[in-house]
């Protein structure tokens, strides 16, 4: 796959993380919302995109293939270094937050 590729023919599901992030070092991703399977869940699309924003400025852009990322997530939640929260609007949302350090293993 190309960059090109990905942002042309590709299924992109784009979420933006404003600012929070910078503090905790960690991204949400959501699971569920209103007791009803969303976000990564459901997810059609075959990469995903976590836009990172502060002050209204795109700082950088995490991009990995859904199926990757949904494996990262299970194993990350199974061994205790992602925690599964309820957040969003009126704490509707179930998430999953991830050290922005286990996003690629490094």
């Amino acid at each position: 796959y190309s960059l090109a590729k990905i942002l042309t023919v590709g299924k992109v599901e784009v979420k933006t993380e404003r600012d929070k992030w910078k503090k905790t070092g960690n991204i949400a991703i959501e699971l569920m919302n209103e007791g009803n399977l969303s976000g990564l869940t459901v997810t059609k699309a075959e990469w995903w995109a976590q836009v990172l924003t502060y002050k209204g400025n795109i700082e950088s852009v995490i991009l990995m293939p859904v199926k990757k990322l949904k494996k990262l997530v299970k194993r990350l939640v199974s061994e205790g270094k992602a925690k599964i929260t309820m957040g969003g609007d009126n704490n509707s949302s179930e998430l999953v937050l991830i050290s922005l350090k286990d996003i690629h293993g490094v």
